[in-house]
Order: structure tokens, then C-alpha cells, then sequence
């Protein structure tokens, strides 16, 4: 090899050699910028651990229920012949509300009436006979038999056109009805709805583990959905003896006073019983709880000495597992791992790690109510 491709060669390593070099320094210089690089502090939200007294509570969802409901219908056929209500009317026990044709009923009625005159016109010949010994006993006691039949015949067919009259069973609403005038209509065919809603019952089951915790007697508190944030207190009047044994749950009815008729049968409710004595908790919001398959965890703050770049002060985060217990609306109660005054972080969770330094910004809040209830409800 010639010396100038020697003076070359060597020229060339000095040449990329410093340039790989040149560029494992400057990456070492900036890996050590950024790992002396102070962390930025994270912002949350953060309050108070608080106490409140709670009684417990089961919850279930249920179905108002008419206390009496039904479809109301005649016992015989015919045609509609009047309409006594409107839709939706309120009708008293025993209230006319449709009846059928039946003229031909009538007519039958005035024959079998004429013929129990005649009956009792020859029953009270033969009485004067008789007691003239002009006929035998048999003979009078003939036509006394003859009269009772007529008789019988008239109630018979009075009670045949009774038939053709639907009655209001019980004081309630009618539903709309489903005939017209003029329409016919076969025996048992419904014809209109007839609810009594006040009181009305509310129906819901529970699981058997809560069959020693209730009795009738219970206050019942239920809101509905379609009626928004108000709540409509109840008592438990029956509970079911026996448990299902393909569900294990068993049956309890509620009744509701309801003299607004507000309650509807077949509205959806959400129950809820107070079973227990009221004991003092300590709560949390539900945005305060880190839920993990090996446990559940809260952030604590503690003070620092360091303030942000903005001047506010830092604090520091300190995992800690706790131990929950029930939970109503966005609150949450700890049973284990708090304690009274104690400050929680409640959003910003998933980007932090304990030792983490953060700071307060309480500008907006997670939603904090044993009850929430939604703009729209």
C-alpha cells in the first residue's frame, strides 16, 4: 500500500471518528439534562375526607301497581248500545259505563210479566175456591207453583238484561275504550280498562339475605324516573312467604298514597329501605378511588416546602390502600385507611405515582352528593 493511501486512510478514521464521537457526547450531555430535568408538578382536584351519619340501606327497582285493575267486560253478547263515559273518566262504584242492546230482552220481560199476572190472577181464584171446598188443596197448590215459576222466569230475565249493563265494580279511572256504538261484542271481549290508583302498590323483590332485615311496617322511599328528583314515601304492607327458588329473591309489595293519581300502574321505581341504626362514616368521593384487582387505593397530600413556577405551593402524593364500604350516589364510604380532615386527591389519578409532587386546582370539582340527580331529571 503507498503511503499517500495510508496518510488517507488514516485521515478518514481520525474524520468519522470524531464525528461518532462528537455524537455519543452530545447524546450522554442530553441524557443527563433530562434526567436532572425537574418533573413538572401535575395539577388536580383534591378535598377533605368528611363524616356524615348513614342508616343502611337496600335498594331495589320495582312496578306500580293498581290496587284494583282490570278490563272490564260483559258476561253475554250483543251490541253497543250507549256509552255512559268518556275516556278516561272518573267513575264511582256501580256507575253505568256501557250498555248492550236489548230491546228484545224487554219485550221477552213484558211477556213472562203478563203471564205471572195471569198466574197470580188464577192462584187467587182458586185460594177463593178453596176456601169455598169447592176444589182440593192439590189443585191450589197447583197454581201457587205455577205462579212462583212466572215469577222466577221475570227474575230470571230481568237478571238476563242486568247482564247487558256494565257497571263500574270499584270507584277508579277508565282507561280508552276499544268498541264503539253499534259494534258487537262477544261475551268476555274487554272493553274498557277501570284502575283505582289511589292508594297503589309498588312491587319489588329483594334477595334472601334481606328477608330478617325487613318487615312490613318498613318506610319505603321510591323515586320515579318520569317524575323527576321528587320522592314518594311508602310502607312496606306485604312481604312474600316463600322464596323463589329459581331466583333466590323474594316478593314485597309497598302501598302508596295517591291522591293526585300521579302514580301510574306499570311505572318503573326506584326503592330504597333503611335498614339498621344510623352510624357515622367517613366519605369520599368515588373520583377519589383508584379501583385496582389487588385493592382499592385514595391519594394522600402532605405539605412540601417547594412551590411551583406559578408561586403556589406543592404537596406531595402518598398512595394508600384503604377499605370501602357502601356507596350512595358519588360518595363512597371508608371503612379502613383514612382518616377525619385527612385531603384526598379526587381527579387526575391515573397520571400520578406515589412520591409524585402536585398542585391544587379546585376550579372545577367531580360531582359530590349522596343523591345526584341530572340537569334534565
Amino acid at each position: 500500500m503507498s503511503k499517500r493511501m495510508m496518510v488517507l486512510l488514516a485521515a478518514a478514521v481520525v474524520v468519522f471518528g470524531g464525528v461518532l464521537g462528537a455524537k455519543a457526547y452530545i447524546n450522554r450531555m442530553m441524557n443527563e439534562f433530562f434526567d436532572d430535568m425537574p418533573t413538572p408538578a401535575v395539577a388536580i382536584s383534591a378535598t377533605q375526607v368528611s363524616s356524615d351519619h348513614w342508616i343502611s340501606e337496600v335498594k331495589a327497582v320495582g312496578t306500580l301497581v293498581a290496587v284494583q285493575g282490570a278490563e272490564l267486560a260483559t258476561q253475554v253478547s250483543g251490541i253497543v248500545e250507549t256509552i255512559h263515559f268518556d275516556n278516561g273518566s272518573e267513575v264511582k262504584a256501580g256507575d253505568v259505563v256501557m250498555t248492550l242492546d236489548s230491546a228484545t230482552d224487554l219485550a221477552e220481560l213484558k211477556t213472562l210479566q203478563a203471564a205471572t199476572r195471569l198466574a197470580e190472577l188464577e192462584r187467587n181464584r182458586i185460594k177463593e175456591l178453596l176456601q169455598r171446598k169447592s176444589v182440593s188443596q192439590s189443585e191450589y197448590d197447583q197454581r201457587q207453583s205455577q205462579l212462583e215459576q212466572a215469577e222466577a222466569r221475570v227474575v230470571a230475565q230481568r237478571a238476563r238484561i242486568e247482564q247487558k249493563v256494565l257497571r263500574a265494580p270499584y270507584s277508579g279511572r277508565l282507561g280508552i275504550r276499544q268498541v264503539n256504538v253499534g259494534e258487537f261484542v262477544s261475551a268476555g271481549d274487554p272493553m274498557i280498562g277501570l284502575q283505582a290508583l289511589d292508594p297503589i302498590f309498588v312491587d319489588f323483590t329483594l334477595p334472601e339475605q334481606r328477608y330478617g332485615d325487613v318487615h312490613e311496617g318498613m318506610i319505603v322511599t321510591a323515586h320515579l324516573d318520569a317524575l323527576g328528583k321528587e320522592a314518594f314515601t311508602g310502607v312496606v304492607t306485604a312481604i312474600e312467604p316463600v322464596i323463589d327458588a329459581d331466583t333466590r329473591n323474594f316478593k314485597l309489595q309497598a302501598t302508596f298514597k295517591n291522591p293526585q293519581q300521579r302514580l301510574r300502574p306499570g311505572m318503573f321505581a326506584r326503592i330504597a329501605l333503611n335498614v339498621g341504626e344510623e352510624r357515622n362514616v367517613l366519605i369520599v368521593p368515588r373520583t377519589a378511588i383508584s379501583y385496582k384487582p389487588y385493592g382499592n387505593s385514595v391519594y394522600i397530600l402532605t405539605p412540601s416546602d417547594e412551590q411551583g413556577e406559578d408561586g403556589k405551593p406543592l404537596f406531595q402524593v402518598k398512595q394508600r390502600f384503604v377499605t370501602t364500604g357502601e356507596a350512595r350516589g358519588s360518595l363512597v364510604a371508608i371503612d379502613e385507611g383514612v382518616v377525619l380532615g385527612e385531603r384526598v386527591v379526587t381527579s387526575g389519578l391515573l397520571k400520578l405515582s406515589s412520591g409524585d409532587m402536585v398542585t391544587i386546582n379546585n376550579s372545577v370539582q367531580p360531582e359530590a352528593e349522596a343523591a345526584p340527580v341530572p340537569e334534565n331529571g
